[in-house]
């Protein structure tokens, strides 16, 4: 925090306008902001209760005049979100009995312009997985709406910018495995989001980032909230931690694919989805056993090849991996998304057109059709017969997935240990909230056919005969597959060795989707 100075030479020996960040506030200090700010009722809780669904919503696409019209009262409450969210000035005699408003200006907090008092940071409440009242601390302008905010941090180049807490910011807490950990690692931290919440479930927290003004706000983010202070480190990818193992890395790396590397916080700087790749290959050399790797990504659909096949071989030998694909748009949309994000259609009409041009141009020469949005999990496991499973999922989703992300690999850990007759000879029983649904036309004395639905996690639906949603509808833990698949072939008069023959492939099927786990 502060204003910049001159410029200084990085560790990489390259040259940078910002200033080195400062030290943290005393942990006292910071405490007592915090208590001020939860006093009053600075909360994710608390501002929404303030400003109602409909403005709230409109802060996360950058809209702010709702928010305005609703804080003109001047209670405590109203002025902290002027000031923080809507980085408008607030008279200094109003905050004085809100704050301890001097130390905030001295920490660099805030700074006083005569009468009145403005944020020199976004400072923006968020809820923690256990209810905690958290606060993420990032550029002004960037906590949400990407870069085109609201005001952006003077003296700060854009390149440097460093962005708060965002829709793909809370989509990898909510995917994140939680179990208690030894170690974590946040690989690309930005403002500290996702070390925040491994700070709950790990004993010691890592945090790299290229840009030392992001592991600055990460310290920030922590302290405020009252987390433990992370173990920063500055560098690119895995290089500060060569030779160290996680049990969780956890990474919303700059994914975009650009022509050029002009926003850290955005481009990764390598060819096409390369980075993401790199991520991915390099992540088994720093994941203990059963470790695992979870990141945001963005893909190439190339001419001639199949965008699964493509992905699934960056997974690292004796790693298992489900990458999920949530959206895909052809060039020209990726292009004019990010170039809107990048300020460039306010550039004018030549300089649009030519900026446009390259993003084509570097996609034309890799044979690019189209980009992928998804998230790829990595778990290693030391298998010979590793599952990598890439599917397309644009649907809605449980959130927190989490959860559900680590029984699927478990389901495949179980199924890779059983082949077809100890398959028969486990317990199953029905997943929480599966029902079934019968399709046909109106009248009809039998159905068409019949549908399996999980109200869980994926929410998938998956289309079964007569002997799967048999089987599935009796499983309640008591009876083996093979003595269930017995009695349902006795009822059809079918022979029981022939049903038991060809009915495993549809059980392990159930089993993978999470229609139906082992006891």
């Amino acid at each position: 925090m502060g204003p910049a100075g001159r410029p200084f030479r990085g560790d990489n020996g390259s040259v940078s306008t910002q200033p080195p960040p400062q030290p943290l506030p005393a942990p006292d200090r910071t405490a007592a902001l915090r208590d001020a700010l939860r006093a009053a009722a600075f909360t994710a809780d608390g501002c929404l209760d303030l400003l109602g669904a409909t403005a709230y919503a409109a802060l996360s696409r950058a809209e702010t005049v709702p928010a305005l019209r609703a804080t003109r009262g001047g209670s405590p409450l109203e002025s902290l979100v002027r000031l923080f969210l809507l980085q408008q000035p607030v008279p200094y005699a109003r905050l004085r009995e809100v704050l301890p408003l001097d130390a905030a200006i001295e920490d660099g907090w805030l700074v006083r312009d005569g009468d009145e008092v403005r944020a020199t940071v976004d400072v923006r409440p968020y809820g923690g997985d256990g209810g905690e009242d958290w606060y993420i601390v990032s550029d002004l302008g960037c906590a949400v709406g990407g870069a085109n905010g609201i005001r952006t941090t003077p003296g700060v180049d854009r390149a440097d910018l460093v962005l708060g807490v965002g829709g793909a910011s809370t989509t990898l807490a909510g995917i994140t495995v939680r179990t208690p950990v030894a170690r974590a690692l946040d690989l690309g931290t930005g403002s500290g989001t996702q070390a925040l919440h491994a700070s709950r479930h790990a004993t010691r927290v890592t945090a790299t980032d290229l840009n030392p003004r992001a592991l600055h706000f990460t310290r920030l983010t922590l302290a405020l909230s009252g987390a433990p202070e992370p173990d920063v480190r500055q560098g690119s990818l895995f290089e500060p931690v060569g030779g160290e193992r996680y049990d969780l890395i956890v990474s919303n790396p700059p994914f975009v694919i650009s022509p050029g590397s002009r926003f850290t916080y955005r481009d990764g700087g390598m060819a096409g989805d390369d980075l993401c790749r790199t991520v991915v290959r390099q992540a088994a050399d720093h994941l203990t056993e059963g470790g695992y790797l979870q990141l945001l990504a963005n893909w190439e659909h190339t001419e001639g090849e199949d965008w699964r096949d493509r992905v699934a071989a960056w997974v690292p030998d004796g790693c298992d991996a489900w990458i999920v694909q949530r959206e895909v748009q052809d060039v020209t949309q990726y292009a004019e998304l990010w170039l809107r994000d990048g300020g460039d259609h306010l550039a004018g009409p030549e300089a649009y057109a030519a900026r446009y041009g390259a993003w084509l141009d570097a996609f034309e020469q890799r044979k690019t059709k189209a980009v992928g949005f998804g998230w790829i999990t990595v778990r290693r496991t030391g298998s010979d017969r590793p599952v990598v499973t890439a599917e397309e999922w644009p649907h809605p989703v449980e959130q927190p997935l989490g959860p559900h992300i680590e029984a699927w690999f478990g389901r495949q850990d179980f199924l890779r240990t059983h082949n077809d007759a100890a398959l028969l000879d486990e317990c199953f029983r029905l997943a929480d909230e599966v029902v079934q649904e019968q399709v046909g036309l109106p009248g009809a004395e039998d159905p068409e056919h019949v549908v399996l639905r999980a109200n869980r996690g994926m929410r998938r639906a998956t289309r079964v005969d007569t002997v799967g949603a048999g089987f599935a509808g009796v499983c309640d833990g008591t009876l083996t597959a093979g003595r269930i698949l017995d009695a349902i072939a006795q009822l059809l008069g079918e022979d029981p060795v022939a049903l038991r023959d060809r009915t495993p492939e549809a059980i392990r099927l159930l089993v993978e989707q999470g229609f139906i786990e082992p006891v």
